[in-house]
């Protein structure tokens, strides 16, 4: 609802900038209404998709940066992937994301022209509309690994589930013999 209120007091020409959660972007009902309106009232020009990471430890779920503008309404919509620095698994309080790390992102931003490229893809309004107004777009230039094998993944599952269960029957009896052969002392008063 915030969303469509700033929608509303947008004047013609008017620019925002706004912070929504991952689940912003997908979902039905009045979700949907809301984007539709956006893309409708507004030129949804760039969304900005941040790693899990950027507001630990407060929330750790995927963050967006949309930017629109009203007026006309959204033709098509940038997308930017933004990664983690390399040698860095993930943001925190102690390593923040900082203004340096989006220089690539400004760089594309401001450029003679944004490109599509590793990081940076497109996609028009009408094929957000053909997904059900859902926003929630990966990044196509990043492949997805295969999990491998089925069968050799259950295999795997199984030979760890028998060496979790043998170690746990090896410590119990451990801690059985080392409490037959020093019981715990009683009391003065036989407790």
């Amino acid at each position: 609802m915030f969303l469509a209120l700033i929608i509303r007091l947008l004047r013609p020409g008017g620019r925002a900038a706004v912070v929504l959660p991952d689940g912003s972007l997908f979902g039905e009902g009045v979700k949907t209404r809301i984007k539709e309106h956006l893309l409708q009232e507004c030129n949804l020009h760039t969304i900005i998709r941040l790693p899990n990471s950027v507001f630990r430890p407060y929330a750790s779920i995927g963050t967006n940066l949309l930017f629109f503008e009203k007026g006309t309404p959204t033709q098509h919509i940038w997308f930017w992937d933004h990664q983690v620095p390399e040698g860095q698994k993930a943001y925190s309080m102690t390593r923040p994301i900082r203004l340096d790390h989006l220089a690539d992102c400004a760089a594309w931003w401001g450029g003679p022209g944004r490109q599509d490229s590793a990081r940076a893809w497109r996609v028009t309004a009408e094929q957000v509309k053909a997904r059900g107004f859902n926003l929630d777009i990966r990044n196509p230039h990043i492949v997805a690994e295969p999990l491998g094998d089925p069968e050799e993944l259950l295999q795997t599952l199984t030979q760890a589930r028998a060496e979790a269960t043998e170690l746990r029957d090896r410590i119990r009896a451990l801690l059985s013999e080392s409490l037959l052969s020093h019981p715990p002392e009683r009391g003065q008063d036989g407790a």
